[in-house]
């Protein structure tokens, strides 16, 4: 699918990897992989660093494994809803309540908002819900903290405003699974992973894989070890490493040749039809960045000042990236663990846009 063509990679894109050198220096990250595809031509895959700050721990190889963290929203959920869409048997539309009866009741009082709330909502982001809440510190089971889930309570109307929600892509995977009749993680793995030969990208990689992975973080308050192999969202590892809104792990390659599906628009996962529809920005609630599922460029973006208008993307918590521009048939695919040792660190924000815009600089 993706011809390669990264021999003069190292000439060619000096100084976005220096960004991306500088940034390990300067410890926003440990070590990176990276993928850029170009016209069909896969002209970057390069992996640089460490595991972790220690200068002993593992190099990090083009082909290294990463937590994609919240860019499963984009690489599973959406996709997922737009083979479904396809079919048929997903409706935007479609009240969450006829799929999930338990959402309609709330101890807050909010049964009339519960029953407006869509499926498009839920994708983009203007659901009402909040962003996100720490479900997995009451609750013990995935069965516990989707009962949890299902009676959040809303922090705005359903259709007013767009807050990012995780709580709202957590339960879009529990109406996946109610349409698809089969668990998430199943149905990914043969509509889209198979489909795409992605064989590095997976929902809890096996433990042999695990000492291959980089580690997310050096957990001292909730599961008390090293997480590495696992995913890093707490709510997610709650409800057993799959999820709407985490869990995925895949490769730079993997994630470009995803990216180049779409490029490509959509074949052989969707129609170009349907592609156009998840990842065109949303009218309304008024001024939103939001796609179905997707972002879209908003001032100032992670990422950068060049990718156009049409272009879409997102960001994963763990340091994750995948930005597409259909117009320079471009796509930019960054994996790191910026959350290591600690989460503490926000700095990968200065010098992922830095790096995106060092790639396109390059291209001209």
């Amino acid at each position: 699918m993706l011809s390669q063509s990264f021999q003069h990679q190292d000439e060619q894109f000096q100084r976005a990897f220096d960004v991306l050198r500088a940034g390990i220096d300067q410890r926003a990250f440990p070590g990176a992989a990276v993928a850029v595809t170009h016209q069909g031509k896969l002209i970057a895959h390069k992996g640089l660093g460490h595991f972790t700050y220690d200068a002993a721990s593992r190099d990090v190889a083009a082909e290294t494994i990463y937590d994609l963290a919240s860019v499963t929203k984009v690489i599973a959920t959406t996709t997922a809803c737009m083979i479904l869409y396809d079919r048929g048997l997903f409706k935007l539309d479609r009240p969450l309540v006829e799929l999930l009866l338990g959402f309609a009741k709330s101890d807050a009082g909010q049964e009339d908002a519960r029953r407006q709330v869509t499926l498009r909502m839920l994708l983009a982001h203007s659901s009402g819900l909040p962003a996100y809440i720490k479900l997995f510190q009451t609750a013990h089971s995935k069965d516990e903290l989707l009962a949890q889930a299902l009676r959040v309570p809303f922090t705005a109307a359903p259709g007013s405003r767009a807050e990012y929600s995780d709580i709202g892509f957590i339960l879009l995977g529990e109406a996946l699974q109610k349409l698809s009749g089969e668990p998430l993680d199943q149905f990914c793995r043969r509509e889209i992973f198979a489909k795409l030969n992605l064989a590095a990208t997976c929902f809890n990689p096996p433990a042999a894989l695990k000492p291959t992975i980089p580690p997310t973080e050096d957990d001292r308050t909730f599961r008390h070890r090293l997480i590495q192999g696992e995913v890093n969202d707490e709510n997610a590892f709650v409800m057993g490493g799959v999820a709407g809104h985490a869990g995925c792990f895949s490769t730079a390659l993997d994630v470009s040749v995803f990216a180049q599906c779409m490029l490509q628009g959509g074949p052989p996962l969707v129609k170009k039809e349907t592609l156009e529809i998840f990842t065109r920005r949303q009218d309304t609630p008024t001024g939103t960045s939001r796609a179905l599922g997707w972002d879209t460029p908003s001032q100032p973006s992670q990422s950068g000042k060049y990718f156009s208008s049409r272009s879409y993307g997102h960001l994963g918590y763990t340091g994750t990236s995948l930005w597409i521009d259909p117009d320079r048939q471009l796509s930019v695919t960054l994996l790191t663990n910026r959350t290591w040792p600690d989460r503490g660190s926000q700095s990968i924000k200065q010098f992922r846009p830095a790096f995106h815009d060092a790639v396109i600089e390059a291209l001209h």
